[in-house]
């Protein structure tokens, strides 16, 4: 699955490699820069054994979908994924903890769960994002799963008035089927919040909209992370065919 993937950068090219991790410090690179972008830009409280990584008991049983900058081997990029069986020997999805995921048992074998998606902050205005895309694309289609999963979390730094903007927009027109909904076990308080007719919507949330990925329900508040989370499922049935070639070929 490994790959290369270009950028153009004004009249230059960057070459990136795509694909998952091979060993411990391939996974420890992922972590840093998860700890830069979650902890040192964001704040988050994380809960690790190791300051200036971000690690939980999650990590060893995921595969990690990396990015790197050819020229500088730096990660820049990456996913997390949890399959099935992997969910089922850690106990749960990382989604458990947030939503009650009931109505979602009859897909559990069929379902991987992405998460952690974060992308260094020099290179959020190229190509990484859909380079990330890309080796997902090839991970799912390789693995032959029917179902993605995960919790897209949008920042609280106005208190939650976006969040909730967001939410009541997404409901409109992207709410899932009601046998696919689920609950926030810490819900994000609604009834106490304005929402901006014109929320600003995060480019990783926009992506899965245009994927035709449903929100499964009202979103959670993550206090560790201060971020609003929305649950959301794409089924790559239902995958929009405008993308359906570009993601199921890549």
């Amino acid at each position: 699955m490994l790959h290369t993937g270009l950028q153009e950068t004004g009249k230059k090219q960057k070459h990136f490699h795509v694909g998952l991790a091979h060993g411990a410090a391939d996974i420890r690179d992922a972590q840093r820069l998860r700890w830069q972008v979650f902890a040192e830009e964001m704040g988050a409280r994380l809960n690790t054994p190791q300051p200036g990584l971000d690690i939980d008991l999650y990590d060893k049983w995921c595969d990690h979908l990396l990015i790197r900058d050819g020229a500088t081997g730096d990660v820049v990029g990456t996913y997390r994924i949890l399959g099935p069986d992997a969910a089922r020997r850690v106990g749960s999805f990382y989604s458990d903890q947030e939503f009650d995921l009931t109505r979602l048992s009859n897909l559990r074998e069929r379902m991987v769960e992405v998460g952690r998606s974060c992308v260094h902050p020099d290179y959020r205005k190229g190509g990484v994002i859909t380079l990330l895309w890309s080796g997902l694309a090839a991970y799912m289609r390789h693995s032959g799963h029917d179902y993605l999963i995960g919790c897209a979390s949008i920042g609280m730094q106005d208190g939650g008035h976006n969040a909730a903007g967001i939410w009541h927009a997404v409901k409109e027109e992207h709410l899932a089927p009601v046998e696919w909904r689920v609950t926030p076990r810490c819900p994000l308080p609604l009834e106490g919040l304005g929402h901006a007719a014109a929320p600003i919507v995060p480019p990783l949330i926009k992506g899965y909209l245009r994927l035709g990925a449903w929100v499964c329900g009202a979103p959670a508040w993550d206090p560790d992370f201060n971020t609003a989370d929305l649950m959301v499922m794409l089924s790559l049935q239902n995958l929009k065919q405008t993308y359906a070639r570009h993601f199921l070929s890549a």
